[in-house]
């Protein structure tokens, strides 16, 4: 029939076949873009759904992954379902992501799932019933034996489309196993849809092959959507099962319990899973040595167990087992495969170590030390050089002096006796050590070995030796207060081969204090000087003297002669700190504590009180109240100015030993001791005590003071004698008039001194200095030239200055007018002497300077500043300020702290 057909048909149905070859091509190159597969609306879970070229789209993928949980792309492209799935829609969309974990390169895919729809064709017939043929048109089960014998081509079976009724259809298929690795291994026949196989195939090369077959017509026309169909190779028992490791080491320790794990083994089968060609089991064959049979393998899991509690590594410590796993679940006709197991047998410490020999003996000289008298061999059988093995050993008896000590051999496992304290022949011969010997690690629970238990005799050799100080300290008992040239036994060595003390010579090594000497020939000590037990080198009420005894040959030994000082009553307490400081502000009393050098038995509780007589001040000053046996509290009485002052104390022990300690008490405006600061002399409870720099202050303020009263009476004599006169160039020389109304350069204002000015020279007054100013009761102010000397007012709004100081001894800085220097001195008169005696002599000096012959006044000497107000109603607020002399500042000394500032501005103490 397909030869009657027309040429064009026939020409036509060859485009449609290059059609679709350009087509299959075209999808082949593009597999980087979108992969349409048509798919069911309902895929069952583990589906094969269509396949995707990976290899074309990225051939150095080395990792595939779905976006999509519900598909799964296998290595060569093929998708399947992971779970059941119902389109809800007529598309669904996934993407393959393509990648390489070494270059970080990315490709993806995306794959696009269509409903398959059904196309209902309408028949050119008339009829009006449709008759729906079966179709066959459908994936049929397929399947090839692994390694067929043939005959090939092998018929598989045959594909067919009932649209081939109605038309002429040609079959095609492609895929692995056509035009794909393997090729050409199935072909199918064009015309009849029959699937043949030309060859053998290999199951674990190719497990399954999937094809899709195609069915078009003459002209290319595609009437049914392309069919996969799926090939599963039959397996065959064609694989040996292979143990992973060709030789399996294992570790057990000795002495195990029944059912102890070894270890396990394992094999592969390239079989199919799950089937009889992969069912593997496990056997022993053979066991070296054979007997006995110490081991058990489970078929199924190839576990190795122990079946007996005797492995002794000490018989044999190494196993070694053929085993054999078979497939087909170990039946006989099952392949099998064989490797060897070595089970190496662990030590424990299940052998104690025994003396090779149970009684030793060996000889030594006396006073021998650090020597190696002996070594002792043990025999263990556990592994050498390690902790089951290392022996410890133990002096069990005989050593109860510590003469010996016994160690081990680290290389041998020996131990090595060893004398590390002096015998002595004249004590002892003979001594007997009885030594046990066990391993570093404990035994193992389950051993029934012993200890081992070996005797050493060691005899003393006797040697000629030197004298011995036996005891080495020796003590002597002396009171302190023995009369000088009292005599003791002092310190006594022996011979140890006679056991006395003659012909041994004594020589005293060390003496600290130099208090005793030493019979060169009988040790004995004679007192050479006072004992004090309260001396520095007295430790715990003991004088240690160095003895050394030589005898004859020269041989000497050394010794301690411990001298108890027994106490006698010869010290009485007294206070350690003498130094007591009181902030006033903060306390009134201060804690002292008393000490006694003697014994307690001579010491407290102590009798406190203070010393003086019942009226003397330091009883009305002070106040001693006692506190417990070794402390009392100092108060004080009456508010007692700030300061330093001497308080004795009387303290008296039980025994009614006494003394007086003078305490240096400093009350201070302070409120903590470290910041107590005072420079004055130390007071008395009996009165006031000066220093010596004070009373040379005093001295000197007197010495200057009748300096300047001799000065004054010379100069006030002087003037009575002869008038002066103002010579005519005065007014060029000493005075000039002044207009100035506010203060210029060339005034000078002096606080608390003055100077008068006369023609023969100058009347200086206390506290001034030549060149100083003075203060009248006016408002003016008048200027000297002559010497650069400035007579200036010191007196504002009716007060008085004090031209001394302050307070008792103050000091002021008098400023000379131009460049004159400056002096301080100590001065306690009061303002009004000084204005009573200097006021008539200023007015009268005045008076002559602004007058002449016809008593009137000149206008080229004096001129008073013009009268402009009073001053401020403040007045001053210095040191020197003008106030009355009965004003008082002892106000000042009850100030608190914060005052204190300003109390010193204006006075000093």
């Amino acid at each position: 029939m397909a030869a009657a057909r027309p040429t064009g048909s026939a020409s036509g149905a060859l485009c449609w076949q290059l059609l679709l070859t350009l087509a299959i091509l075209t999808f082949a190159c593009d597999a980087c873009k979108t992969v349409t597969l048509h798919v069911p609306s309902k895929l069952d879970a583990v589906k094969y759904i269509g396949r995707v070229n990976l290899k074309e789209c990225f051939k150095s993928a080395n990792l595939i992954h779905s976006s999509d949980p519900d598909f799964q792309i296998l290595e060569d492209g093929s998708v399947y379902t992971t779970n059941a799935i119902l389109l809800s829609s007529a598309k669904r969309s996934f993407t393959v992501l393509l990648s390489n974990t070494e270059t970080q390169e990315e490709k993806k895919i995306l794959v696009l799932l269509e409903q398959q729809t059904k196309v209902l064709r309408k028949r050119r017939s008339q009829e009006k019933v449709l008759i729906r043929a079966k179709r066959r048109w459908a994936p049929i089960p397929c399947s090839v034996s692994e390694n067929s014998l043939g005959p090939f081509p092998l018929f598989l079976q045959q594909i067919q489309s009932d649209t081939a009724q109605n038309y002429t259809i040609y079959y095609s298929i492609s895929g692995p196993g056509v035009d794909k690795e393997p090729l050409n291994l199935f072909y199918v026949e064009r015309d009849t849809g029959n699937l043949f196989c030309t060859r053998p195939v290999d199951r674990e090369m190719y497990p399954s092959f999937e094809l899709v077959a195609f069915a078009t017509t003459k002209d290319g026309y595609t009437p049914e959507y392309p069919l996969t169909l799926l090939i599963r190779i039959e397996d065959e028992n064609d694989n040996f099962p292979i143990f992973t490791e060709t030789t399996y080491i294992f570790n057990v320790t000795e002495n195990c319990r029944v059912g102890t794990t070894v270890g396990q083994v394992c094999a592969t089968d390239k079989d199919e899973p799950d089937t009889l060609h992969t069912r593997l089991m496990y056997s022993i064959i053979e066991q070296l040595p054979a007997s006995p049979t110490l081991f058990f393998m489970q078929p199924a899991t190839g576990v190795i167990t122990t079946t007996s509690s005797r492995l002794d590594r000490e018989v044999t410590d190494k196993y070694q087992l053929k085993i054999k796993v078979q497939d087909m679940d170990g039946q006989y006709f099952g392949l099998h495969t064989t490797a060897t197991c070595i089970i190496n047998i662990g030590d424990v410490n299940d052998n104690l170590p025994t003396f090779n020999r149970l009684s030793y003996e060996v000889s030594v000289e006396e006073n021998r030390v650090d020597v190696e008298i002996l070594r002792v061999a043990v025999t263990d059988k556990d592994l050498i050089n390690t902790a089951n093995w290392r022996a410890n050993y133990t002096i069990l008896k005989g050593n109860e002096n510590g003469n010996f000590k016994i160690v081990t051999d680290p290389k041998t496992n020996e131990g090595v006796l060893c004398v590390v304290k002096p015998l002595n022949y004249e004590e002892k011969q003979e001594m007997t050590l009885q030594i046990s010997v066990v391993n570093e690690a404990p035994i193992f629970a389950s051993s029934r070995s012993t200890g081992s238990m070996a005797t050493v005799t060691v005899r003393v050799k006797n040697q000629d030796e030197g004298p011995e100080c036996r005891p080495a300290v020796q003590i002597v008992r002396i009171k302190e207060n023995v009369p000088v040239s009292t005599k003791d036994i002092g310190y006594k060595a022996h011979d140890p081969e006679t056991n006395s003390s003659s012909g041994i010579r004594y020589e005293k090594l060390s003496d600290p204090e130099g208090w005793v000497s030493v019979d060169e020939n009988s040790g004995s000590i004679t007192i050479l000087r006072s004992l004090d037990r309260e001396a520095k080198t007295i430790r715990n009420g003991i004088y240690n003297i160095t003895i050394l005894a030589s005898d004859e040959g020269k041989r000497t030994c050394t010794g301690t002669l411990g001298i108890i000082l027994e106490d006698v009553n010869d010290n009485g307490p007294f206070i350690p700190e003498r130094t007591v400081i009181i902030c006033k502000t903060v306390m009134s009393s201060a804690e002292i504590v008393a000490v006694d050098p003697d014994e307690p038995i001579h010491g407290p509780p102590f009798d406190f009180r203070l010393e003086g007589v019942s009226d003397s001040e330091v009883l009305r000053m002070w106040r001693l109240t006692k506190m417990n046996d070794t402390a009392a509290r100092l108060s004080y009485l009456n508010d007692p100015q700030f300061g330093r002052y001497t308080v004795p104390v009387r303290i008296a022990d039980r025994l009614g030993q006494s003394r007086v300690t003078q305490l240096d008490v400093m009350l201070c405006d302070c409120v903590t001791r470290s910041d107590c600061k005072i420079p004055s002399p130390v007071r008395t409870a009996k009165g006031m005590m000066l220093g010596k720099w004070a009373i040379l202050a005093i001295l000197l303020g007197i010495a200057l003071l009748f300096c300047v009263l001799f000065t004054l009476v010379c100069g006030a004599t002087g003037a009575a004698k002869k008038p002066k006169v103002f010579p005519d160039d005065l007014a060029q020389q000493n005075l000039i008039v002044s207009n100035t109304e506010a203060p210029g350069d060339d005034k000078v204002y002096s606080t608390n001194g003055f100077t008068t000015h006369t023609a023969g020279g100058f009347t200086q007054g206390i506290c001034s200095t030549p060149g100083s100013g003075v203060k009248n009761g006016g408002q003016e102010t008048i200027e000297m030239v002559k010497g650069g000397q400035t007579i200036e007012s010191c007196q504002e709004a009716g007060h008085h200055h004090t031209l001394g100081s302050c307070k008792g001894g103050g000091q002021h800085t008098l400023d000379s007018c131009r460049g004159g220097h400056v002096e301080a001195d100590n001065c306690r008169y009061a303002y009004s002497d000084w204005y009573t005696y200097t006021q008539p002599r200023l007015g009268e000096k005045v008076q002559q300077c602004n007058q002449d012959n016809s008593h009137t006044h000149a206008q080229d000497y004096v001129r008073t500043y013009n009268y402009e107000g009073k001053g401020s109603a403040a007045g001053s607020v210095g040191c020197c300020s003008e106030r009355q002399e009965e004003d008082g500042l002892e106000f000042l000394d009850h100030l608190e702290p914060k005052f204190r500032t300003l109390a010193e501005a204006c006075m000093k103490r």
